[in-house]
């Protein structure tokens, strides 16, 4: 009888009492209210709305350039293309 179900994040075995206690723990119930509290809110809001991801191709050129200057900067790719976009569009 098999008494590992492999690993929880942290490292510790999941046995068949662990699995056995997670089981008696839902047949319990759980508090929705309680869960939605301790959720995480996502991606921290970039705007006034919700952001849109766009796609865009890049050369294989442009494309080293622009991880050596996020890189360099030591910032997200996205964050150098937001900021290429915005100075581009105050420039015009």
């Amino acid at each position: 009888m098999r008494t590992d179900h492999g690993a929880r994040a942290d490292g510790t075995p999941i046995t068949d009492a662990a699995v056995d206690a997670m089981a008696d723990e839902a047949e319990r119930g759980y508090d929705v209210e309680e869960i939605l509290r301790r959720r995480s809110p996502g991606r921290p809001a970039m705007g006034s709305a919700a952001s849109s991801v766009e796609s865009v191709r890049l050369d294989p050129e442009l494309k080293r350039d622009l991880l050596l200057r996020a890189a360099a900067e030591q910032a997200s790719v996205s964050q150098i293309i937001r900021d290429a976009v915005r100075q581009y569009l105050r420039a015009g």
